[in-house]
Parts: structure tokens; C-alpha cells; sequence
């Protein structure tokens, strides 16, 4: 027997993967309770829907009982399944990094954990030994071997890669991510041909005196529905990679019946989706380039506006390429949509002219369009936490706001304020009606800034819209702290660890756009969300450990 790994310092911890979905804690405690030293067990669940992650940890005491249980109950029978027993390591670098990692493929439907482990425990410490299984718990041939260094690893690929298992050759090699594996270069050898185009009628028996001039023809098929019919495609498989490549380079773009055939070199599935993703990546990179600049985003629109009447009134500021409303499943307006021009220069034109311009009814939020992840790195930027040590103090805070922290009111006798009616234009419920933009932000030396309610301001609501529009000296300084009083319990109910911070930052967005966001739940739930993203992005590594500054701390346990 191998010589046990490295163990950690008492208490030790071992991971149970693999575990059937019904097991619970009292089972697996059961299961492991013959270890005198047992200290507690539990099973891993979605913090959502409470169901089972079918993975969990069991704690010792004594290292030497946990060495004791990974013998014994590793490939042991619990509910049905058989489960993995190693030990436990929590730092993701060390899992993630690939170190000591061996793939395994080609493998006989009898080999199991216990036989994979048993070809390669000669070779050094197995850390994880795993056969990967379909739905219907068989073998789908492949698995992986992890061994505590990579000089084992490398042993076992040199010994066991191209050997004979139960009368198969099977393929041992160092194990890769998919997001790592590079493409076969235009020169790599192939001997399996894809073919479409084919005509109904074309039969394997025609494709094979066709193909066969160019060489020994191994296998072929051509895939079928489940009526016998011709799906139009298939496989051919050449004995000579010069044969397959001289019958694809002859075949492909020929006549065969009343189609051109089209033949290439075989690809796994992995292979094109990664060749379609790049080309996808590419088209969009090349879209993005094109329209860089040039393309505006519009809000605030009102419902009756048509494509048409947003073409009509931004072609003022030059020639425009498309304009587009964005409707929802019912070809209802969602209050949003862009105009692309010709020329930056112009689209900057259409923002200076139009930003705050009253179009039917309502006044326009106008601004450049940007993609999600770079409106999130402008607010990351614009957000992050201050390097340790630096010492400040926050300027300039309004009425009503304050940094690091938020204390939740105590007032007795408090009762909300009316504006959760303000409804007075009529509009049909919406997904979210716009972005999260850098203004809605605001840095506060460097701080993030909580909105405090202070819940001491009511207005009916029709005094409150009536003002709105026609807003006086000493009522515009009312205003965001009564849309404040409004938002904080509407954020309160779904984020209360975050709503002081959520809140405040909402504030920061025209009071045109908060009232919106009163009049339309999904699309106050919808920014409420992407504020949480922004706090997630708002953290930084110090000392290689995540490290929250001061006033991110009361969004720790909703972020995490």
C-alpha cells in the first residue's frame, strides 16, 4: 500500500464526494461513527433550495482515524452510490491548479474507482480517483487520477499511456481545461472524414466505391432517424491520414446526385464549439470596433413612441445606420433603445443635444452605449476600496447620507411614506428599463455613501408629483431625500444587509429615472441587482486574501 500523503494538522477533514442526493447528515454521521474521534459531518446544500450538492465533509479529531476512514470507507457503499473519501483541501489554488492531475480515457465499461486506483496507486499518493459516469451509472470510459506531485504523475503517463486494460489501448496524458486546449494545427495527422450534403438516396455501399480509390476505407456510416431515413451527413474512416486528407482535398465541393458534397476533417463536439466561439468572439470584437463610439443609448421613452419617431428625431444630428426600440415578448415598448450613427462625432452630437430633452411628455436620458462588462469595470474603477493605510476623511456628505455604515431607524410610531403610489402616468409593468451608469455612483473621498432615512418628510402624493414638475428653490433639496424615504424600504425587503449602500447609490440617479424605478417593481428589483454586482466587484486582494474595505463590510454576508 502507497504510503499515506501528507497530513494536515489536527483536527483533521475529509471530503465525502459522490454521495447520493438523499443522504443527510444524520446518515453520514452514521456512516462515519464508528471513528471514536468523529467530531461533526456535513453535507453541502444549495443555499436557495436546500437540495443536496451530493458532496459534504466529515471531522476528526485524530488524524490517525481520519487515515483510518479514507481505507475504509473510501469506495464504500452509502444509499446505493458508491462514494469517494479523500482528504479535504480548502484552498482553491491548490484543487484548481492541475498539479499532479492525469486523464484517462479508452477505458473498459468494468473498470471502476477501485480498479482505476488499483493500475495506478503503484505510482505514488492518490489524492482523487474518479471514473466519470453517464445518468444511467455506467462507465462513459474516461476519468481522472490526481496524485499528490507531478513527478508522479509524469510516471504514470510514461508507464501506463498506450498499454492494453481489458483489451483496450487506453490514452494516459496530463489533464487539461477546456478553456486551455489548443486547436490541432493545419498540419495535424487525421484519418476521420465528416461528409454532408448527401442526397436521400445515396447509400454507404455508393460512398464506398466512390472513397475507396483513395485508399483502405476502415469504417463508414451514414446517420439515420429512427424511421431508417438519411439525416444527409456521415463519418468515413481511412486506414492512412495521406489517404483521408487526398479524398477530402478531391471529394469536397464535388457533385455527387444533386447536391455538393461538402467533406472536412472530423471535429469532436469540444473542438467546433470552441471554433464557433472564436468566430463569434471575432464577428462581435469586429461589430464592437466598427460601431465604437457611435452607437447611443436612450431611456426614459415614452410607451407611444415608435421606431420611426426615434429615427425622425435623432436624424437631426446626423445620418443615422439603425434605430431600434427594445419591445418585450408582446411587442410592448420596455422604455429603452439605441440609435447607431454614422460617425462618433455625430452620436456625441445626439448626446449633447438630447440628454434631458423633453420628447413626448417626458424628459430623455441620452448616453453613449456601453457593454455590460465595461459599464462594470467603469464603476469597479470608479469604486475601488483605498490602499491599507491611507487615511482620509469624507467630504461633502448631503442630508441624509453617510459613509462606512448604516444604522436602521429606531423611530417609534413610524409609518411609510405614501409614495409607493405614484403612478399618476399609466404604463404596463416592465423588465428593466435601463443600465447602471458611472452617475449613479457617488465617491465620497474614496468612501461608499449609505443613504440614512431619516422618515421625517410626507407630501401627499399629488403635492409631491405636482412639485416635482415644478420644483422651487427649497423643494429641490427635498427631493432626493423623500425619493430616499420612498426606495430604502422597497430595497430593505430585498437586500437589508445592502440597502443603506444600494439605496445611496441609487439616489445618485436623476430623479426622473427614480421615479421609474417606483412605478415599475421588476425594474427596481432588476438595478437593485446589478448595484449588488457592482458591490461584488468592489472587492480587492491584500496579502493574497480577500480583503473588504471598512465600508463594504455590511455587504460581506449578502455579497458572499
Amino acid at each position: 500500500m502507497a504510503v499515506p500523503p501528507t497530513v494536515p494538522a489536527a483536527p483533521a477533514s475529509l471530503y465525502v464526494g459522490d454521495l447520493h442526493q438523499d443522504v443527510t447528515d444524520g446518515q453520514l454521521f452514521d456512516a462515519f461513527s464508528e471513528f471514536k474521534s468523529l467530531a461533526s459531518v456535513r453535507v453541502c446544500r444549495d443555499s436557495s433550495t436546500g437540495r443536496s450538492l451530493c458532496y459534504g465533509y466529515v471531522n476528526f479529531v485524530s488524524p490517525q482515524d481520519a487515515i483510518l476512514a479514507i481505507e475504509v470507507k473510501n469506495h464504500s457503499t452509502l444509499n446505493g452510490k458508491v462514494i469517494r473519501v479523500l482528504w479535504s483541501h480548502r484552498d482553491p489554488d491548490a484543487r484548481k491548479s492541475g498539479i499532479g492531475n492525469v486523464f484517462v480515457k479508452n477505458l473498459g465499461e468494468l473498470i471502476d474507482n477501485v480498479k482505476l486506483q488499483e493500475m495506478f496507486q503503484k505510482f505514488g499518493n492518490i489524492l482523487s480517483c474518479k471514473v466519470v459516469l453517464s445518468d444511467d451509472g455506467k462507465s462513459k470510459g474516461y476519468g481522472f487520477v490526481q496524485f499528490e506531485t507531478e513527478e508522479s504523475a509524469n510516471s504514470a503517463i510514461e508507464k501506463l499511456n498506450c498499454s492494453t486494460v481489458g483489451g483496450k489501448q487506453i490514452y494516459v496524458g496530463k489533464f487539461v481545461r477546456k478553456s486551455e486546449r489548443v486547436l490541432p494545427s493545419p498540419d495535424a495527422k487525421y484519418t476521420n472524414l465528416y461528409m454532408k450534403n448527401l442526397d436521400p438516396d445515396v447509400t454507404e455501399e455508393l460512398l464506398r466505391e466512390k472513397f475507396s480509390e483513395f485508399g483502405k476505407i476502415l469504417s463508414m456510416v451514414i446517420s439515420k432517424d429512427d424511421n431508417g431515413v438519411s439525416r444527409g451527413f456521415g463519418f468515413m474512416n481511412f486506414d492512412s491520414p495521406d489517404d483521408a486528407k487526398r479524398a477530402m482535398e478531391a471529394m469536397n465541393g464535388s457533385q455527387l446526385g444533386s447536391k455538393v458534397l461538402y467533406v472536412a476533417r472530423a471535429q469532436k463536439k469540444a473542438e467546433r464549439e470552441q471554433i464557433l466561439r472564436r468566430q463569434f468572439e471575432d464577428k462581435r470584437k469586429e461589430q464592437i470596433l466598427k460601431y465604437q463610439g457611435s452607437n447611443v443609448y436612450v431611456k426614459n421613452i415614452n410607451d407611444d413612441v415608435t421606431d420611426d419617431e426615434l429615427r425622425e428625431h435623432f436624424s437631426k444630428c446626423g445620418t443615422i445606420t439603425s434605430a431600434k426600440l427594445m419591445r418585450d415578448d408582446k411587442g410592448i415598448s420596455k422604455g429603452f433603445g439605441f440609435v447607431c450613427f454614422s460617425t462618433p462625432e455625430e452620436a456625441s452630437n445626439a448626446v449633447s443635444t438630447f440628454h434631458g430633452y423633453m420628447f413626448h411628455r417626458k424628459p430623455l436620458y441620452v448616453a453613449i452605449a456601453q457593454r455590460k462588462e465595461d459599464r462594470l469595470a467603469q464603476l469597479q474603477l470608479q469604486y475601488v476600496p483605498p490602499r491599507p493605510g491611507l487615511m482620509y476623511q469624507p467630504l461633502g456628505l448631503r442630508p441624509g447620507w453617510r459613509a462606512n455604515g448604516f444604522a436602521p431607524p429606531t423611530r417609534p410610531g413610524f409609518q411609510q411614506s405614501p409614495f409607493s403610489m405614484i403612478s399618476n402616468y399609466p404604463r404596463q409593468h416592465r423588465q428593466n428599463r435601463g443600465r447602471m451608469n458611472g452617475h449613479m455612483l457617488s465617491q465620497a473621498g474614496g468612501h461608499t455613501v449609505s443613504y440614512v432615512p431619516s422618515f421625517a418628510t410626507a407630501h401627499s402624493i399629488s403635492d409631491f408629483i405636482k412639485r416635482f414638475k415644478q420644483p422651487t428653490a427649497s423643494w429641490a433639496g427635498q427631493q432626493k431625500q423623500i425619493l430616499g424615504e420612498r426606495l430604502y424600504p422597497l430595497v430593505q425587503k430585498n437586500k437589508p444587509d445592502l440597502a443603506a449602500k444600494i439605496t445611496g447609490m441609487l439616489l445618485e440617479m436623476d430623479n426622473s429615472e427614480l421615479l421609474l424605478l417606483l412605478e415599475s417593481p421588476e425594474s427596481l428589483t432588476a438595478k437593485v441587482e446589478e448595484a449588488v454586482q457592482v458591490l461584488k466587484l468592489s472587492k480587492t486582494k491584500v496579502s493574497g486574501q480577500d480583503a473588504i474595505h471598512p465600508s463594504y463590510l455590511s455587504a460581506e454576508v449578502a455579497v458572499n
